[in-house]
């Protein structure tokens, strides 16, 4: 059974970027919810002995098995999004700026279409930077959809369901990408994930 993955930095780490509170409640209850909810799902089936990697790739698109895709991703997206944060500032090494360059052009420009294609994500949704066919693009997931089952390799997201600002931001989803972006995208774990 699967058990809440604990945070990779205090409660108070992000601050003032992301509060204590609002962690309290994503982390703390959110994400939890999605655990117990997955567990209940899956006790007694054969999807108690896979990875959540596993569980989503046979629950994808399958209209008996939605909510057990919706919570395993959930989980999974959350785990994802932890680890795409760090309090501390971080650049792309050498190997990936020449990357994002090559994508984008800029370092800057890369930033830019991430917080447009955050803002543009209609209601609740996750925007990710991802490696498709040797290539960084970024994309935009709705509700618990993700990369993984499209053929994608996730090294970034950002979270933009309400439940991820509202306490700190409210309604300005704007204001909460540009911190996250300025602030507290965790490079240094894109980085291993492109290595692995």
């Amino acid at each position: 059974m699967f058990t809440l993955s604990p945070l990779p930095f205090e409660l108070s780490a992000l601050e003032p970027h992301i509060s204590a509170r609002t962690l309290e409640f994503h982390h703390g209850k959110h994400h939890q919810t999605y655990v117990g909810n997955l567990n209940k799902l899956i006790a007694g089936t054969d999807n108690e002995t896979k990875s959540l990697e596993e569980i989503m790739a046979v629950s994808f698109n399958q209209p008996d098995q939605t909510a057990i895709f919706n919570n395993a991703a959930q989980v999974y997206n959350h785990n994802f999004y932890w680890q795409s944060l760090n309090p501390a500032p971080t650049k792309p090494g050498a190997e990936m700026t020449q990357m994002v360059v090559d994508s984008f052009g800029s370092l800057e420009a890369f930033n830019e279409q991430f917080l447009a294609t955050a803002l543009a994500q209609f209601g609740s949704g996750w925007v990710w930077l991802v490696l498709e066919a040797g290539k960084l693009k970024i994309v935009k997931t709705a509700n618990a959809d993700n990369p993984l089952v499209h053929g994608q390799k996730p090294l970034l997201t950002i979270d933009v369901w309400e439940h991820a600002y509202y306490l700190d931001y409210q309604n300005r989803r704007a204001d909460y990408g540009k911190n996250i972006i300025a602030n507290l995208l965790n490079w240094n774990f894109a980085e291993t994930q492109l290595k692995s």
